[in-house]
């Protein structure tokens, strides 16, 4: 028999972030934004030149800029 979340076509990853935030979203007020909070992830990254570690730099406004950019070059 296969896991639901096989059958579904979720990885297991996701099917356990579906119901985290299931979890999370069914708690009391107070409980609810703590956990959230816990949740929440902040990703860096930094580019490596000539064996020297570059600026470290957040991994969602990276996104957002060069999604923003790719978008503007697509307009031209």
């Amino acid at each position: 028999m296969v896991a639901a979340w096989k059958a579904a076509g979720l990885t297991y990853n996701r099917y356990l972030a579906i119901a985290a935030r299931c979890v999370r979203r069914s708690l009391k007020e107070d409980k609810r934004l703590a956990a959230e909070r816990r949740g929440e992830m902040d990703l860096r990254f930094a580019k490596w030149e000539n064996g020297k570690q570059g600026e470290n730099k957040n991994l969602a406004s990276a996104n957002e800029a060069a999604m923003a950019e790719a978008a503007g070059q697509q307009q031209s």
